[in-house]
C-alpha cells in the first residue's frame, strides 16, 4: 500500500528556525559529482523519533558529527518513561528482567554493541563506549554492566510501576506471540503518562555537514521475551549498518527475521547496486516473505535507509510503519512507510 507523507503541526521545534548565518554554515545542499546533497539531516523510526530528531538537529544544525547527533538523539526515547519499548520504562522480559540492547556504528566503520543489559538507562552510550574504549564490538550480560559500572555509569532500577503492572497482568494469561504494532494493542494509551506509546526499536540515522554518515540503534526487545533473548538490534548487520560509501540502514520489528536476513547489511548494498532507499528496502522486506511467506503475514518488520545524498525511504511487511525526517526544510516531518499487506 502506497503511504501517504502529513506534516505535524510544528510545536517545541519551532523556536529552532535557524538564522541566515546558521541556514548558511550549515550547508544545507551542495553539488557532489553534479547532485545536490541534502546535508545535514537525520532520519528515525515510528512517532517518536520526531522528538529525538530534534536532539540530534541541535547538535548537526552547529556542523556537530553525526555520530554525536545520533547517540544524543537516541537518548530522548531511551529516557522517556512513556515508552515502553526502548531504555528506562521498557517492558521485561517473562521473568520480570528489564534487558536492554543497543549499538552504534560511525562513518569509519566502527561500531560498538551491548546485548542483554539491565540497570542502565542508556544503553547506547555504553554501546559507543564499547566502541572507543575497548577493542570488542559487543558486551553482554553481566559483562556488559561491569563495564558500565566501572565507566561510571549509574546503576538504577528500570522496571517502572507501569511496566511492573503490564507485566503481573501478563502472567496471568503468559500468552507469547508476535503481533503486527504489538505495543498499540498491548497498551491502553489513554491511562498511560503522556499517551504516547507508539512501536518498538528506535533507530536513527543522520549525515552531517561533512557528508559523514552514523546510525543508532535502540530498544528493550520484545514484551515477555524469554530470559536471555536478543534480537536483531544490536547486530550490527541486521539492526543497523553504515558505509560511509553508501548510505545507511537500520530496522524494527520482529528482529528474529531480521537476522535471517542480515537486513541492513543487505539493503546498503543493494543502494551500492544502484537501488534507492525506498526501493532497497522494499527489496529487503520482499526476501522476507520469499523464506517465511506465512509468517511474514503475522509479524511486522520495517526497513529505513538514507544514502550519502541525503535520500531517504523505508518499506515494511505491514501498514503502520512510520519515521521521522528533519532537515533544513523541514523538522518534524512524519511520513509513512509504503508496505506490501
Amino acid at each position: 500500500m502506497i503511504g501517504r507523507r502529513k506534516f505535524i503541526k510544528a510545536g517545541a521545534l519551532g523556536a529552532s528556525v535557524l538564522s541566515v548565518s546558521e541556514f548558511l554554515a550549515s550547508c544545507t545542499r551542495v553539488s557532489d559529482n553534479s547532485r545536490t546533497v541534502n546535508k545535514p539531516i537525520v532520519v528515525s523510526t515510528w512517532d517518536f523519533g520526531v522528538a529525538a530528531n530534534q536532539a540530534a538537529w541541535e547538535i548537526l544544525k552547529k556542523g556537530g558529527k553525526a555520530l554525536d547527533a545520533v547517540e544524543a538523539g537516541v537518548r530522548i526515547p531511551e529516557s522517556d518513561l512513556a515508552n515502553a519499548t526502548v531504555g528506562k520504562g521498557g517492558y521485561p522480559d517473562r521473568d520480570g528482567y528489564v534487558t536492554l540492547d543497543a549499538c552504534i556504528m560511525d562513518e569509519n566503520g566502527n561500531c560498538g554493541a551491548v546485548a542483554a543489559l539491565e540497570h542502565i538507562q542508556h544503553p547506547i552510550s555504553v554501546a559507543r563506549m564499547v566502541m572507543e574504549k575497548t577493542p570488542h564490538v559487543m558486551l553482554v550480560g553481566e559483562g556488559a554492566l561491569q563495564f558500565a559500572l566501572a565507566n561510571g555509569f549509574e546503576k538504577e532500577n528500570l522496571l517502572t510501576p507501569e511496566s511492573a503492572h503490564a507485566w503481573e497482568n501478563w502472567l496471568k494469561e503468559k500468552k507469547y506471540e508476535p503481533v503486527v504494532n504489538i505495543e498499540n494493542k498491548l497498551f491502553n494509551a489513554e491511562k498511560l503518562p503522556g499517551n504516547r506509546y507508539n512501536h518498538d526499536t528506535i533507530g536513527m540515522l543522520a549525515l552531517d555537514t561533512l557528508g559523514n554518515l552514523s546510525g543508532a540503534c535502540t530498544t528493550s526487545g520484545m514484551a515477555f521475551k524469554m530470559r536471555g533473548r536478543v534480537g536483531d538490534s544490536p547486530i550490527i548487520g541486521a539492526g543497523l549498518y553504515v558505509d560511509n560509501e553508501v548510505g545507511a540502514a537500520t530496522a524494527t520489528g520482529v528482529g528474529e527475521e531480521v537476522i535471517r536476513t542480515v537486513g541492513s547489511f543487505l539493503v546498503v548494498e543493494l543502494m551500492r547496486q544502484g537501488l534507492a532507499p525506498r526501493d532497497a528496502c522494499r527489496e529487503a522486506v520482499e526476501r522476507i516473505i520469499k523464506k517465511k511467506p506465512e509468517t511474514a503475514k503475522k509479524i511486522q518488520v520495517g526497513f529505513l535507509a538514507l544514502n550519502r545524498n541525503g535520500d531517504h525511504g523505508a518499506f515494511s511487511l505491514q501498514k503502520g510503519f512510520t519515521y521521522a525526517v528533519c532537515d533544513q526544510r523541514q523538522r518534524d516531518l512524519l511520513v509513512d512507510g509504503d508496505s506490501v499487506y
